[in-house]
């Protein structure tokens, strides 16, 4: 099955074709993990969104971890965080709920098909943070190797941890069959981009509190 880039008309009523303006990010600092986050809201359906921030180091050493954390309404099947604003050529972090239980999962893809685990990252979930009730379910996890990695060839990207960086996100209202990290995906239903801030994402004491959350 080719991976095609959704629905165009939904993705324009909402917003989200891919020529879609900038949005806003803003500051939330979670009292459950203490992390200091850095939040995008993306509308995947009128009047529904999913939440996505991320946290880094304060100072960021080269190739730091992030932590990024997802919550979405249970309706939704499954959400993916693209680090290079790109289906192909860079990590892909996805989250859904299998029954009671979060699952996360890293992939990547070279051509516009089905997204596999990708051994160039690695994401550990944070017990704090991870969770699941009545309307939403919502993960909290450390990956290391979303902030710095090749793309084509020789080239590497590495996100701005002073900066802003461009993020994408895909939706889609099917929930994969198994809580299985490598389940089968279906295609997004839509997608979009924004600038993510990440110079409001600074945590001095980030290592202290991935420990303190683990």
């Amino acid at each position: 099955m080719r991976w095609n880039l959704g629905l165009a008309y939904l993705a324009a009523l909402l917003g989200c074709a891919s020529e879609g303006l900038a949005a806003d990010t803003s500051v939330v600092r979670d009292g459950e993990t203490g992390f200091t986050f850095s939040e995008y809201r993306a509308a995947y359906v009128i009047g529904q969104s999913i939440t996505f921030r991320v946290a880094v180091p304060s100072p960021a050493p080269a190739n730091y971890d992030l932590v990024f954390q997802i919550i979405a309404p249970n309706a939704v099947g499954w959400t993916g965080l693209s680090w290079g604003a790109s289906m192909i050529n860079c990590p892909l972090t996805i989250g859904w709920a299998s029954g009671a239980t979060p699952v996360a999962s890293v992939r990547r893809t070279n051509v516009r098909t089905q997204p596999q685990l990708y051994d160039g990252a690695k994401i550990q979930l944070l017990k704090t943070g991870t969770k699941l009730n009545g309307t939403h379910w919502q993960i909290t996890a450390k990956c290391s190797g979303c902030s710095s990695f090749a793309t084509t060839g020789s080239s590497t990207k590495t996100l701005n941890p002073n900066g802003s960086n461009r993020l994408a996100f895909a939706y889609s209202k099917t929930k994969p069959n198994s809580a299985s990290s490598a389940a089968m995906l279906s295609v997004h239903d839509v997608y979009n981009y924004w600038d993510h801030d990440f110079s409001t994402a600074g945590n001095i004491d980030f290592d202290q509190l991935v420990l303190r959350n683990t």
